[in-house]
């Protein structure tokens, strides 16, 4: 024990020896079957502080091993705020970003932040072209300073010709998933004059959200216009930018 101990009686406080006293943490752990038995004898009328204390009741044995103060007991509001600090303190949130963008070409349909859209072009690109899901995939390994979708699939290898891209981005959130951490949300936005985005939106948000594992609350698509402007203005191409936010540890 390392506070000073007092104890309170009906006329003042006195000081307790600390020498010998230890605070019992749990979990602890016991052998089931001599546990059920102490318990089984353990007084009705009467209630156990911790599992330990019924196991010297019993007459059994307890052994102490070394525990850890961060694991707090928690009993009191204030116990539950020092352990919401504690974590606060051991994680950390880190934001990633990514664009991609392809020229248009001759198709019946485009892949984008992997649903398939009926279109009378297409995306041109190594993989399905999905500049959605590229966007985002770039944004994840982004936020874990993990380089970036070439880097991982390299267009100059020739497994990852006309591949669909769903594996670039369920690759990115196992990776997160490695390194202890959760993604907290993401944010897609599709630049482009054709096709309408809106009509597929929440299918886009759901998609996106299977993919990672996360709830659909979670996902944002957007899409805009540069009114005539540039090269997505003029069709020759769209272009998506994606965000990316998680929670990792230190």
């Amino acid at each position: 024990m390392a506070d000073t101990l007092k104890r309170k009686t009906a006329t003042r406080l006195e000081t307790v020896s600390r020498e010998g006293l230890w605070r019992a943490q749990t979990p602890q752990a016991f052998r089931l079957d001599p546990l059920r038995r102490a318990y089984l004898d353990w007084p009705t009328d009467d209630e156990p502080t911790d599992d330990a204390a019924v196991i010297e009741r019993a007459g059994g044995v307890i052994a102490l091993v070394p525990g850890d103060p961060k694991l707090l007991k928690l009993t009191y509001p204030e116990d539950f705020e020092m352990a919401e600090a504690l974590v606060l303190n051991t994680r950390t949130t880190r934001v990633g970003t990514g664009l991609d963008a392809h020229r248009w070409g001759p198709g019946e349909a485009v892949w984008l932040c992997g649903v398939k859209i009926a279109h009378d072009q297409t995306l041109i690109g190594h993989s399905d072209a999905d500049a959605g899901l590229h966007a985002l995939t770039d944004a994840l390994l982004g936020a874990l300073g993990d380089g970036d979708i070439g880097e991982h699939f390299p267009p100059s290898d020739p497994q990852w010709k006309g591949a669909s891209s769903d594996q670039f981005l369920a690759y990115a959130a196992d990776r997160v998933r490695q390194r202890g951490g959760r993604i907290l949300n993401v944010d897609v936005t599709l630049v482009c004059e054709q096709p309408k985005i809106r009509p597929h939106r929440d299918a886009m948000r759901q998609s996106l959200a299977d993919i990672l594992g996360i709830a659909i609350t979670q996902v944002s698509v957007k899409a805009t216009t540069t009114e005539g402007m540039g090269f997505t203005g003029r069709g020759e191409g769209l272009v998506a930018q994606a965000i990316a936010t998680l929670d990792l540890p230190v």
